[in-house]
């Protein structure tokens, strides 16, 4: 029988789950046996899954849990080098030239495990089939804003946290630019027309901020790239790749320039592809942004869990979208993992 091990997050702020309790109990329907860990954190109780038939595990105990089990979570495990034997669907951020990836995947070769890389579970057409980037660009292009807000206050922005439901976010920036003296900013958003994109700008439109929406048509000719220079705020919404041009160099940064406040969604500072290469590290929740420039001011916001500001309505969308592909776990041999698993393969043999 197949077995999917649900693990908690072991990742501070983080309380998104890939399986809501009614999609664990469709895969049960299914003859799927699912395992779910306890956990301090999720956002949707166990209780839930426990009623929904799920075997329920002490919180952390996957290490433990048997060698034929899948196990799934979302973020990044524990980096204690340990070998990894068993079979994992997670982000491991392993395969993009990330250096941080590299030990990972040599974690995975020792013990004999295999990555089911989330990011890498693509359709026949080659799009992913579920992703958290709509609620991770509206996040983001929140934080972002309340950066800017502190910029005007004379400030840098505060420490973030969860928020019961985007209508509660909302407010909170509301209220932010209520205080303004000043007019409002103007925003440009790249990959204005994917997921991430779609939820940075509508973000910032509901709050009444001008925004310029470019794609793949503005940014073709590879650069350089004035009009970024020329807006309030920059959301980079499309994730580095080879080919992937640099929308703001390092020279910005002493550059004549009205930008002030970067979001950087796709987070990537370790990539070789990074196309905000004015920053050298990911930001946390405490410390929202990264000041990389005092005279003029430029803010660099790059969390990597942004979705978790939204924890139970992102992980209810991202479920939904996942299940049709989880319910397929019985024949890891065909279709999306298939696609999934020689990705995998194709990174570690690259080592």
């Amino acid at each position: 029988m197949t077995h999917l091990w649900v693990r908690a997050e072991q990742r501070a702020n983080e309380e998104r789950v890939g399986l809501t309790p009614q999609g664990a109990g469709a895969l049960i329907a299914k003859g799927i046996r699912v395992t779910v860990e306890d956990s301090a954190t999720r956002a949707i109780p166990i209780a839930g899954y426990r009623a929904a038939g799920c075997d329920i595990a002490p919180e952390n105990s996957w290490p433990e849990a048997p060698r034929d089990a899948i196990i799934f979570g979302l973020k990044e495990l524990p980096e204690d080098g340990s070998p990894l034997p068993h079979r994992h669907i997670m982000f491991g951020h392993a395969f993009k030239g990330q250096h941080s990836g590299r030990a990972l995947l040599e974690r995975f070769r020792t013990g004999g495990g295999r990555l089911y890389d989330l990011e890498y579970l693509v359709d026949d057409n080659g799009r992913r089939v579920a992703a958290f980037g709509y609620w991770a660009g509206y996040a983001g292009a929140a934080v972002t804003l309340k950066a800017w807000t502190a910029q005007q206050r004379g400030e840098i922005c505060g420490p973030v946290g969860v928020y019961a439901d985007k209508d509660a976010l909302l407010d909170d920036l509301g209220a932010d630019l209520d205080a303004l003296t000043c007019d409002f900013p103007s925003a440009l958003v790249i990959g204005a027309l994917g997921r991430v994109g779609s939820g940075a700008g509508d973000l910032l439109q509901t709050l009444g901020i001008a925004v310029t929406k470019w794609d793949m048509a503005e940014t073709a000719h590879g650069g350089p790239f004035p009009e970024i220079l020329g807006h309030d705020i920059f959301m980079n919404c499309i994730f580095a790749r080879p080919g992937t041009p640099v929308f703001v160099p390092e020279s910005a940064k002493s550059a004549p320039r009205r930008l002030t406040a970067i979001g950087d969604v796709a987070c990537d500072p370790d990539s070789d592809y990074n196309p905000v290469p004015v920053y050298d590290r990911a930001t946390t929740w405490q410390a929202p942004v990264l000041r990389v420039h005092d005279a003029p001011v430029l803010d660099v916001m790059a969390i990597d869990n942004l979705p978790s500001m939204l924890p139970v309505e992102s992980s209810q969308d991202y479920a939904e979208q996942l299940l049709p592909t989880l319910l397929t776990l019985g024949d890891l041999s065909a279709g999306v993992w298939a696609r999934a698993e020689a990705e995998f393969n194709q990174h570690v043999q690259d080592l």
